[in-house]
């Protein structure tokens, strides 16, 4: 049998590490990939994985010989990052039915243990998310403070929009959540939701309407593919609202049309708009949005976050 898997699907990358933890048998051609992660006292450490590079590997998997081929395009690259689309095909001439279903489990779990006890920080890249640096440690959740109540009030209100699924779709109500959180600059409203995204086992993509090359159509698709359990940040919220002018005619983005109000109203909950979506918004000007925005449905509670105050001091210092 045979399979293939594009580098642009999220299982090629499991493969991979698979591949390294098990090693490839006689392959005198490695390539190697430097990953960074920090330690306790914040310096970084770099780590050096021997990986299969482009051409044919064996390797042995519950008593099959493999026959894996990592193939690198030669016309056609990443127009994001410059590197060139790869794909990996498995071959075995062994007759068992699941062997390469067992393969990619195995390989998801491996993945899944690696990231256990840490938040993955998805940006937007052209029409897909990545993960972008190496998994964070969990952030505690009680390292953020806010006024008496504040932060278990929000966490209280996604685990129970979280325990509800099939209320939501017996009425035919979409099943998704809007929060925003507003106030003045650094106090606390970004670290809040990595806070929480780890409090729930969830991982976090943040997406920037500033970005130039960001379209109403992008935005709809990028929001239709948010992988499972993970929570949407948008920030600066109010740049969709104030920011319309249009790109420099000379410059990189001409012709482009930047991401519009309405644009960000139907893919918050239009009919184009996905269910099963937990959007966390912030904003440093309340004042400036349109009530049509902050309307239930788009956002469902919002919650001011404000300078510390002399109780979260205390708690702070305590």
């Amino acid at each position: 049998g045979t399979r293939e898997i594009p580098s642009k699907d999220f299982s090629y990358q499991w493969v991979m590490q698979w591949l390294v933890s098990k090693g490839v048998h006689g392959s005198k051609h490695l390539g190697v990939e430097t990953t960074y992660t920090k330690n306790a006292s914040g310096h970084q450490m770099a780590h050096f994985d021997f990986v299969p590079s482009p051409g044919r590997h064996w390797v042995r998997y519950k008593g099959a010989f493999m026959c894996i081929e990592r193939q690198r395009e030669t016309k056609s690259v990443d127009m994001t990052t410059g590197a060139p689309w790869e794909t990996l095909t498995i071959k075995t001439l062994a007759w068992q039915p699941t062997l390469f279903q067992d393969l990619l489990a195995e390989a998801k779990q491996e993945a899944l243990s690696r990231e256990e006890g840490k938040t993955i920080i998805y940006q937007c890249y052209g029409h897909e998310w990545r993960p972008f640096g190496s998994p964070k440690r969990i952030r505690p959740f009680g390292s953020v403070v806010l006024d008496d109540g504040v932060a278990d009030y929000i966490l209280g209100d996604v685990k129970e929009f979280l325990l509800t699924q099939e209320w939501y779709l017996e009425r035919g109500i979409p099943y998704r959540r809007g929060y925003l959180l507003h106030g003045p600059p650094g106090c606390g409203k970004t670290s809040y939701v990595t806070a929480l995204a780890g409090q729930l086992g969830y991982n976090i993509c943040v997406l920037n309407l500033g970005d130039p090359s960001m379209t109403d159509d992008r935005l709809q698709h990028i929001l239709a593919v948010v992988p499972p359990r993970c929570l949407v940040l948008l920030e600066d919220i109010d740049f969709a609202v104030t920011a319309q002018e249009p790109h420099d005619p000379a410059g990189p983005y001409a012709g482009v049309t930047r991401v519009t109000f309405s644009g960000m109203l139907n893919a918050l909950d239009g009919v184009v708009a996905t269910e099963e979506r937990i959007v966390f918004m912030t904003t440093n000007h309340y004042d400036k949005l349109p009530k049509v925005l902050i309307r239930p449905g788009r956002v469902d509670l919002s919650v001011y976050i404000g300078v510390a105050s002399r109780s979260q001091v205390s708690q702070m210092f305590s």
